[in-house]
């Protein structure tokens, strides 16, 4: 855990950084719990019971020279023992320990894009399907997502964005004609405990919803259909939003039952991203923040060097022609 530990420390984000995130991407409501200590003591019980022996037997079967387990984790990329010890990790409060993990795995030349695929979606994944099966209540699984969102935010450094209250803002609507809103709701609800400012449009015509893009900025929009006779409605709509969002470079996500059995039919719709249930959803949405985020530093920077340039042409002009008309 040392290098680990160290390697993060070069991140340059200290605990105290860390412990503010909470206020970003957990809601303040979730933490207002009296049975702290009962889930502390269950999750001690999970590590030290499961975790650690699982580490153990990994280290003893995979390389019997007994190398440090460090090393043995270092050399595996993720696996789903990898996947279901780091959302334990984040039941947990050591956000720390996770991000340590997370670097090392980066480190052996994973980039962040791997890692999401590979990684934190199919974590958050894992924690939804732990809350179905009561493994874990509502307050666990937000708690767990929202450490996964930080995980993101730290690794994209778009926690460092001074607005990143104000632009965590986020659209949920139902396709115009899905007569089923408990998708939208359900994502909703695990957005808002995530700390999104979500406004949720369930019976909104396309022309409704084109209106509210056209009024508000959204950092993300989420979009479910229930079939793939929604197809064509879906793509248009995506289309228009995108068209008419005040938000040039919006991330739209989809979900619902025809992504679900077909998840390519996101990008044939025009989406950016798909999501099976909605701790996995959260995680996407802040997946396309970071990205947004990370495009508009790019176009700022460009925009900066096209206008060094052009001044720097004008004072060329400019010495050439006194020097002419000295001539």
């Amino acid at each position: 855990m040392g290098q680990a530990a160290n390697a993060f420390a070069f991140q340059r984000v200290d605990r105290g950084s860390i412990a503010r995130l909470e206020n970003h991407f957990i809601a303040p409501a979730i933490y207002r719990r009296n049975d702290a200590p009962d889930r502390q003591a269950k999750l001690a019980d999970l590590v030290s019971g499961e975790i650690i022996p699982r580490l153990l037997r990994l280290h003893a079967e995979v390389l019997p020279e007994a190398l440090p387990v460090t090393t043995v984790l270092s050399e595996l990329a993720p696996s789903k023992a990898d996947i279901s010890g780091l959302a334990d990790i984040v039941l947990g409060a050591d956000l720390e320990a996770a991000a340590a993990y997370v670097l090392m795995l980066r480190d052996r030349g994973l980039s962040m894009d791997t890692l999401f695929i590979e990684l934190l979606e199919p974590a958050a994944r894992h924690l939804g399907e732990m809350w179905d099966r009561d493994e874990c209540d509502f307050i666990d699984v937000t708690l767990g997502v929202g450490r996964l969102q930080k995980l993101l935010a730290i690794f994209n450094e778009s926690y460092k964005l001074p607005e990143l209250e104000t632009q965590r803002q986020v659209l949920m609507a139902a396709s115009p004609g899905d007569q089923h809103s408990f998708g939208v709701r359900m994502v909703e609800r695990f957005l808002t405990a995530a700390g999104w400012a979500v406004q949720t449009e369930v019976s909104a015509s396309v022309d409704e919803l084109a209106d509210v893009v056209q009024g508000k900025w959204f950092a993300v929009i989420g979009l479910t259909a229930g079939s793939e006779r929604q197809y064509d409605t879906m793509k248009a709509l995506i289309e228009t939003l995108r068209a008419q969002s005040m938000n040039r470079g919006v991330g739209i996500m989809v979900g619902g039952p025809m992504f679900t059995s077909d998840p390519s039919l996101a990008v044939q719709v025009g989406a950016d991203a798909t999501a099976p249930n909605a701790p996995t959803a959260v995680l996407a949405a802040q997946k396309l923040f970071d990205i947004g985020v990370a495009g508009a530093q790019s176009a700022a920077r460009d925009a900066s060097r096209q206008a060094s340039t052009r001044s720097a042409s004008r004072r060329a002009a400019s010495r050439t022609e006194a020097i002419a008309s000295a001539i």
